[in-house]
């Protein structure tokens, strides 16, 4: 079997390397970059991290407007589709590359396989949330990271064949968090402990475009009688210094470039509490038993929440507070994600097909 593999951002990447460990060992993988998000640590040293080859071909197609960049992209990939002939495009999650990808499959006489299948924050004004659905009512093989992804596709009666398959984000963060932990030196580097500090991202622009809302997130965080640590994306640099922000946060907390995989992974493992506003954030968390605050008022990942190992807060410095003084989750937490095998279990089903 011939599979086209379109990315376009690194969380993607990060779950394509689980899944194509598994894949390449008996078929073959044609893995496509969009260049959606041009980021310069999308290097040599980030692949072999990840332990995956770097991409057969990038599109370059770079920052745009949504429609813009989603069209660009559909024309790349639909080039590459005839090209290459695969007998499946197989895409992950919901970015404008999971999208555009899923619009040129549909044209062409090819199968599409999305991986982060029926996640759902009902929030149609997330673009995210428009990829996701659109995506998997083009899609013939749906694969669903949890029960509750597997309900909402049915109840949405998808015409494609749906599979729990468990989350390959499981299966990544397992791998990298034994790697981190025996090649990873980021905490002797920050002059950070285990155990000690609150590991925070903010990227949304939901919170990073609204200056009202990006103080009251620093001020929250700042305010933790921990050491923060904030590995900021230069977008969230750039608003900070906007708003004049920037030196007052370097002054409370410990501001970090953006960390490589391992790197963050080993972060988030030893952190005392995590506070974040990425989905991708909340589960690596939950998959590290590292307590929660996610800085959104929804989240597609519920089961984290109902396991009482994440908190909603939004942007409210007092539920932001008081939600890390209390992060104390039960001892005994689900698995609602599986037991990460979810790559194989894609790779056999794929084998099946």
């Amino acid at each position: 079997m011939k599979v086209l593999t379109v990315v376009g951002a690194r969380p993607q990447f990060v779950k394509a390397a689980a899944v194509s460990r598994e894949l390449r060992r008996s078929h073959e993988e044609v893995l496509v970059h969009t260049g959606q998000h041009y980021d310069e640590e999308m290097s040599d040293v980030f692949f072999d991290e990840l332990g995956i080859p770097e991409p057969d071909d990038n599109l370059g197609v770079g920052s745009d407007s949504h429609g813009a960049q989603t069209a660009e992209m559909i024309v790349g990939l639909e080039e590459r589709i005839e090209t290459e002939d695969p007998d499946a495009v197989l895409v992950y999650g919901d970015t404008n590359s999971t999208l555009a990808a899923a619009v040129a499959a549909s044209k062409m006489d090819t199968d599409l396989a999305h991986v982060e299948a029926g996640l759902r924050s009902y929030n149609r004004e997330m673009p995210e949330e428009v990829n996701r659905v659109l995506t998997d009512h083009a899609a013939d093989f749906l694969f669903a990271p949890s029960r509750r992804a597997v309900e909402n596709l049915r109840e949405e009666s998808v015409p494609g064949a749906v599979h729990d398959t468990g989350d390959v984000m499981y299966d990544a963060v397992l791998w990298a968090r034994d790697r981190a932990e025996e090649h990873s030196t980021v905490l002797e580097d920050l002059g950070v402990e285990a155990g000690e500090y609150v590991l925070a991202t903010v990227h949304r622009a939901g919170n990073t475009d609204d200056p009202e809302k990006l103080a009251a997130i620093l001020d929250a965080l700042a305010e933790d009688p921990r050491e923060v640590v904030l590995p900021a994306h230069p977008r969230t640099v750039n608003r900070m210094r906007e708003y004049e922000l920037y030196e007052d946060a370097r002054e409370r907390l410990t501001l970090t470039d953006p960390a490589g995989y391992l790197d963050f992974v080993r972060l988030q493992d030893c952190a005392d509490a995590v506070a974040t506003d990425s989905g991708g954030v909340q589960k690596e968390a939950f998959f590290l038993d590292t307590p929660c605050v996610t800085m959104r008022e929804e989240t597609e990942w519920l089961e984290t929440v109902e396991a009482g190992w994440n908190a909603l807060v939004g942007a409210d410095p007092e539920r932001i507070r008081r939600a890390l003084a209390n992060a104390d989750p039960p001892s005994e937490k689900p698995r609602p994600y599986g037991d990460g095998d979810a790559a194989a279990r894609i790779t056999t089903l794929l084998d099946d097909a």
